[in-house]
């Protein structure tokens, strides 16, 4: 997710130039695997451009016996332009007490490891997470830290296995497989609407093979005439019972964010 562009108008004139249909890609005289990463190719590109974002983030953790928890965030991204890295992304607790000023920055990487870090306020220091660590759960959640960083088509490799209905749309169904070391999951099943080239669904699992988690993007909403977010991701652990969901609200793109910003020393400071 690599490129600025110079005006809004100038990108929403220029979907059509590169956008492909779902047939288009499903008629050419190339294998499943080739498909699969056709597709995650339109994927990521309908998505360049958007330069940086913030949203404020609820995230409500559930037990087995239904019982929450309520975590409060602020979530800011910066695209970068060099495709060979990924984007920059911190997120900022602001609630319940115990972890407020809790900070995690990402510097999203393709087949290297993710430069991640994490600051606790009560111990006053910043603990960078370790690259044989990233299928450890995210503050206590359902999401892994892999989960965390930016999904970039480089990092799996796919294979299409079919197009079905998912709702009232029509999905594409792809394998892909993590090509990182250390990853948490032996694959991963994708649901991609066949319109938008938006993510509906996925079950990952675990490193047995066996069925781990199910995360569904729900209540889509499109900006600045381009742009699909999700309001609400869930994700359920079918293995201990336990659900995470994820509220979205207040999208902000383009607020001026700099890289300067996502660094290891602003981590203390941020709000």
């Amino acid at each position: 997710m690599n490129k600025f562009y110079l005006a809004f108008l100038f990108s929403a004139l220029s979907v059509s130039s590169y956008a492909r249909t779902a047939e288009e890609i499903l008629k050419k005289n190339i294998s499943d695997e080739q498909k699969g990463r056709e597709i995650y190719i339109e994927l990521d590109e309908r998505d360049l451009g958007f330069g940086d974002m913030e949203v404020n983030v609820s995230m409500v953790l559930r037990n087995a016996q239904g019982q929450e928890i309520v975590k409060k965030q602020k979530n800011k991204v910066l695209e970068i332009e060099d495709s060979s890295v990924g984007d920059k992304s911190l997120i900022v607790f602001n609630e319940p007490r115990d972890v407020k000023g809790t900070a995690f920055l990402t510097f999203s990487k393709i087949l290297e490891a993710d430069d991640q870090w994490l600051y606790l306020p009560a111990l006053k220091r910043v603990k960078r997470i370790a690259s044989r660590n990233k299928s450890g759960p995210f503050v206590g959640s359902e999401f892994a830290y892999e989960d965390m960083s930016s999904q970039e088509v480089d990092k799996y490799t796919y294979k299409y296995i079919k197009n079905e209905k998912c709702g009232n749309m029509e999905c594409f169904v792809v394998e892909r497989f993590p090509a990182y070391q250390y990853s948490g999951y032996t694959k991963q099943v994708t649901w991609v609407d066949t319109k938008e080239f938006r993510p509906i669904k996925i079950d990952f699992y675990d490193r047995k093979s066996e069925l781990l988690k199910t995360m569904e993007f729900l209540d889509y909403k499109q900006y600045l005439g381009r742009y699909w977010r999700a309001d609400k991701f869930t994700m359920v652990n079918h293995q201990n019972g336990k659900s995470t969901e994820i509220l979205w609200s207040n999208y902000k793109f383009r607020v001026g964010l700099k890289d300067n910003y996502f660094t290891k020393g602003n981590l203390k400071r941020v709000k």
